[in-house]
């Protein structure tokens, strides 16, 4: 099988830590934690199974990632779709007056 759940979750942590700039990102925050603004959450959304053989060769986890800003800023669509070949715009709502930007984003 291919690298692990956790190493490749690993691997989309750092790469969105980079895209954002800063180290507020969050994997699956408890409510309790403080977060600062702009700021990325994400969690574990699916994992999708590839078989041949009748056999699983490839897991596919596909992770929800929520950029959270103070303001518009419509160019973190470019940012994000341009960053990973798997990915696709889920929703973009306002909620607490902060701007939510939702992908689904398959990470291999």
């Amino acid at each position: 099988m291919d690298q692990s759940l956790e190493n490749s979750r690993l691997e989309l942590h750092e790469k969105l830590v980079a895209l954002l700039g800063s180290r507020d990102v969050y994997f699956q925050p408890p409510e309790t934690i403080k977060m600062k603004y702009p700021a990325i959450v994400y969690d574990l959304y699916r994992v999708n199974q590839r078989f041949a053989d009748n056999l699983p060769y490839r897991l596919m986890p596909a992770y929800s990632v929520t950029i959270i800003l103070r303001s518009t800023d419509v160019d973190w669509i470019e940012k994000i779709l341009d960053a990973f070949e798997y990915c696709s715009v889920e929703r973009i709502y306002t909620a607490d007056n902060l701007v939510h930007y939702s992908f689904v984003i398959y990470y291999l």
